[in-house]
């Protein structure tokens, strides 16, 4: 039987594009911890195969972060990331206030999986933990202080498989006090080899036929939102919608991105992918006519998104519910000729949700025998491939070691198996397997089967009318004619980070506070630097808060493993 592993590699632009300066630094956090370490499990194993679906801002900020720190070596260039630049910062403000925000950044990792596995970490925390809790205190710090919990926090944040192998981390990490600038200088080479190697890495997997390399729309935007705002209400008939029911030249907008995203994949891996992971598996007929008609041949989503639409299609001419259905490779009426395939909910939840707690063996053993019994229910099918889809970066800190025992157990186990066949989407769309038509699909993501994360409540309907005003000020600067060459192309790719999906994501009371304080404050910034481009006035509601949150930092719901921290 035919399984699919597929890994979705995923930040936001976090960058203010008018100054450079980065807002948030999970994009390189990220990139030194877990898309290195997942590259190096596939590296260790030369049978396994699997689908790495890249967002392409998220590779465009790979290559900024790489630039940035080779002009800091090359001639002491500010680093553009408030963070990184505290690893080496030579003379710390005396501010409290700085302090304090340095200091709560620098603990926003993970308390049992990483602080606590290193004691001269645990030890920082405490203290911090105290001064944060006791700011006045803050004034007798040091400098040294600071130092040695911005080490410690970028070593917790290196990949487990660098740091097993690299000797300079594992003698950094044995010194564990007291470290000097020249330390300091040292563990940022060393993010910086890592930052460097990590689009090679995965371009030269893709070059051996071992990884096939997918992408999303270029900044992660809901693309059947900006087709068809209404089209929320095929999965929800009762959802309040926007004042706007439609987003402004939606389709131009979806072209853009996916065609600006089709450009950066090639500038980066130097190839043209075959296969789309729409944003958030956010699908629907006119999303996949559009990826057709760019010449993509598969695009995947979420398990509920075909169970509402095999229930709506059931009373269609010549249509009967396909023995095991989830597990089938699909065309949709209306979609194009491109290969639909669904998530498995349960097995990719599993790795997502479930086995961080588990022993790395009985973890992967347990997967295994969910696959076998699937195999084992319809032994003379032989058109099944189950998809298993999920994040592939923040589940991770959760595990033991960033989830080194279960990732090297899972390839190892997969790639040997005798009746289990790892491959990828690109190679099923080249076999004979039997496509099966359906006749309607019904419109929506990979979270409930709807696009009930991004839209439908009062916040996220309001980030939605502020991006629409954007937007026909956009369209009117343009018509106007008073926007040159260069500006236009830097409006427009401004735009595309205002659409993208994250700032809605957050929108809402349900989630903790601090991130949607972080994410709401950064598309307000977005939309400004949109207004400012353009010459128009900035309206006053981009300087008052969108949404502010509350809801328990708490795994499982709509929050991906992780992202209650970032």
């Amino acid at each position: 039987m035919k399984v699919v592993l597929c890994w979705h590699m995923h930040q936001p632009e976090y960058r203010d594009l008018s100054s450079g300066e980065y807002q948030l630094p999970w994009t390189y956090l990220h990139a030194i911890k877990d898309y290195v370490d997942m590259a190096a499990h596939l590296e260790a194993h030369p049978r396994a195969h699997a689908v790495v679906n890249f967002a392409p801002v998220l590779l465009d900020q790979i290559e900024d972060y790489c630039r940035q720190i080779e002009a800091y070596f090359a001639s002491a260039a500010p680093l553009r990331d408030p963070i990184l630049a505290a690893l080496v910062c030579e003379h710390f403000t005396p501010d409290d206030d700085y302090k304090l925000a340095l200091w709560k950044q620098l603990l926003r990792i993970n308390r049992k999986r990483v602080i606590a596995r290193f004691p001269a970490y645990e030890r920082l925390a405490a203290m911090a933990d105290w001064l944060l809790e006791n700011p006045t205190a803050a004034a007798y710090c040091n400098d040294q202080f600071s130092i040695d919990l911005c080490m410690w926090y970028h070593l917790g944040w290196l990949a487990e498989t660098a740091r097993r192998t690299d000797s300079r981390i594992k003698k950094l990490e044995e010194k564990a006090a007291h470290y000097t600038l020249a330390d300091r200088h040292e563990l940022l080479g060393i993010v910086h080899e890592l930052l460097r190697s990590i689009i090679p890495r995965y371009r030269v997997l893709a070059q051996q036929g071992r990884i096939e390399l997918a992408m999303s729309p270029y900044a992660h935007p809901i693309v059947p939102l900006l087709l068809d705002l209404t089209s929320t209400r095929e999965a929800m008939p009762t959802a309040p919608l926007p004042h706007d029911t439609h987003y402004p030249g939606g389709k131009e907008r979806a072209d853009w991105h996916i065609e600006r995203g089709l450009a950066t994949f090639a500038r980066h891996f130097g190839i043209r992918p075959q296969g789309c992971w729409p944003s958030e598996g956010s699908v629907s007929a006119p999303t996949l006519r559009v990826l057709s008609a760019l010449g993509f041949r598969w695009a995947a989503s979420g398990e509920t998104v075909l169970r509402n639409s095999v229930e709506a299609s059931q009373n269609a001419e010549d249509f009967a519910v396909p023995e095991d259905d989830l597990h089938r490779v699909y065309r949709i009426a209306g979609g194009g000729a491109i290969d639909c395939f669904f998530r498995d909910d349960a097995l990719s939840d599993k790795i997502g949700f479930v086995y961080a707690d588990w022993h790395g063996d009985d973890a992967v053993a347990n997967l295994i025998h969910d696959l076998e019994q699937i195999a084992a229910s319809h032994p003379h099918n032989k058109d099944r491939v189950v998809s298993i889809i999920l994040d592939g970066e923040n589940a991770w800190e959760y595990y033991p070691k960033n989830g080194f025992y279960f990732l090297n157990a899972l390839y190892e186990k997969l790639s040997t198996h005798a009746t289990l066949e790892l491959t990828t989407f690109s190679s099923i769309a080249d076999s004979a397997l039997r496509r099966v038509e359906l006749p309607q699909l019904i419109s929506g993501s990979w979270v409930y089967g709807t696009f009930s994360t991004w839209i439908g409540s009062a916040d996220k309907n309001r980030g939605w009318e502020l991006l629409c005003a954007a937007k026909r000020a956009y369209d009117t600067a343009l018509a106007d004619e008073r926007l040159d060459a260069a500006t236009q192309q830097r409006a427009a790719l401004q735009l595309s980070i205002c659409e993208g999906s994250d700032w809605f994501w957050w929108f809402g009371d349900y989630n903790p506070a601090q991130a949607v304080s972080d994410f709401e404050r950064l598309f307000r910034l977005h939309l400004r630097n949109l207004y400012t481009l353009i010459g128009a006035p900035i309206p006053a509601a981009l300087l008052q808060t969108i949404s502010e949150g509350g809801g328990s930092p708490e795994r499982g719901g709509v929050m991906l493993p992780g992202q209650e921290l970032h």
